[in-house]
């Protein structure tokens, strides 16, 4: 195998039926997102109710995160991963239940919207343990030495699922509606649940462990605080998705600023999206290991100051210019996290600090919800998209400052001891 083989992860079987498994469910949960925030939109007219979803989400991802990850790091990652799949098909059900004519034309609209949050709350608890069994099962499928290869295309792949979920999920509830719509995300979760059983159990790497589940908890948590890379990879992402991401509120954008309607709001989350997944995919054969440090940098800055062109923009073609960009800035910022998170953690904590991982970005992306619909509810959607852009700019330049380690960092090193291990 070529050292700088850009297929190598996609040499091996199980890894390759992994990505379809995680492609079914991020093009289902992506759609997912776009159907239920331009659904409850609909009902409320009220940016503040797209901002409860993510509420709604972000309370038991986080909460639950710690706990998911000592769990995640004590059992089996196949089977825990399949029983998240198979939990996922329920909450996907519901919605597509919640969305019938039947229930419509019988229930009040109150009674309706609060199914939905109901539905997503759950959804957020499920969210606490699928970040973590996701970030062990990689380690475990292929060897160390390719793990930034095998980052570079899971993450590619999880942008890539994004960007026709969002776009497809806009043209199909023009197309067949709501309804149907979430009818075809249940079908998609229904083919990962079938599909995840190709893949082999795997070894339980903390079994013999003797620590309870406080100090197992509080031992994740002091290992990403005491690194100071990690915590400052982690740090950025979060400030860039909590501050600078303005997904939840595109259905503000779409319907009453740029007047492009659903098909609109689909290319808007697209536009973000593609241009991220052409940048992974770029990387697969340009590594970004040498002045890893600085490319993270530069590449949350970047996204931060075009996210404030997207919300000063009033033409649609100038948006979707300044969502691609940003997209191609995030895309540049995962792939160095996720490769800084797999050559840097040890292997009976991935669980945790994958959990950890899921408080500080994941779960952002809820509370990034939340503060984008407060924000867009006081200031109006494009003052607020432009206030936290801003915000992004003014952080990622404190911590480039302030944190030499991280602003340092060059990867090679890692990948070189890797490679001599094995």
């Amino acid at each position: 195998m070529s050292k700088n083989d850009p297929y190598a992860a996609l040499r091996i079987k199980e890894f390759n039926i992994f990505l379809l498994v995680r492609f079914a469910l991020v093009f289902g949960w992506s759609m997912q997102f776009v159907v239920i925030e331009w659904q409850v939109y609909a009902l409320t007219e009220n940016p503040l109710a797209l901002g409860i979803i993510g509420l709604c989400e972000f309370l038991p991802a986080f909460l639950l995160a710690p706990f998911a990850g000592h769990i995640v790091d004590k059992k089996e990652k196949r089977n825990l991963f399949t029983i998240c799949i198979a939990l996922f098909s329920l909450i996907s059900f519901g919605l597509f239940w919640l969305t019938s004519e039947q229930i419509e034309s019988s229930w009040e609209t109150t009674s309706i919207l609060y199914g939905i949050y109901t539905l997503v709350f759950f959804g957020g608890v499920l969210r606490a343990f699928f970040g973590p069994t996701i970030f062990s099962l990689i380690a475990l499928i292929v060897p160390k030495k390719i793990y930034p290869n095998a980052a570079t295309w899971s993450s590619s792949t999880w942008k890539g699922a994004n960007v026709f979920g969002a776009l497809c999920g806009g043209f199909l509830i023009a197309w067949i509606g709501v309804h149907y719509t979430l009818g075809v995300i249940f079908f998609l979760v229904m083919m990962a649940f079938v599909l995840v059983f190709r893949i082999g159990k795997k070894p339980i790497l903390n079994k013999g462990s003797i620590e309870s589940v406080t100090e197992s908890l509080k031992a994740g948590i002091r290992f990403v605080f005491n690194d100071k890379v990690i915590l400052g990879a982690l740090t950025l992402d979060m400030i860039a998705v909590l501050f600078g991401g303005a997904v939840a509120i595109f259905a503000v954008f779409a319907k009453d600023i740029l007047d492009a309607g659903p098909k609109g709001f689909g290319i808007l989350n697209a536009a973000l999206s593609s241009g991220s997944i052409l940048t992974m995919l770029a990387t697969t054969y340009i590594p970004i290991t040498k002045n890893t440090g600085k490319k993270l940098l530069v590449s949350v800055f970047g996204f931060g100051f075009c996210m404030i062109i997207f919300g000063a923009s009033k033409l649609m073609w100038l948006s979707v210019i300044a969502l691609f960009f940003s997209g191609v800035f995030d895309g540049i910022s995962m792939v160095v996290r996720q490769t800084i998170l797999q050559l840097k953690t040890p292997d009976h904590m991935r669980g945790r600090v994958g959990a950890v991982n899921s408080m500080f970005v994941g779960s952002s992306n809820e509370l990034g919800a939340l503060e984008s619909g407060i924000a867009a509810r006081i200031f109006g959607a494009p003052l607020a998209v432009i206030l936290g852009g801003t915000a992004t700019l003014i952080i990622v330049s404190i911590i480039g400052l302030k944190n030499k380690p991280l602003r340092e960092l060059d990867l090679r090193k890692d990948i070189a001891e890797h490679e001599r291990e094995e």
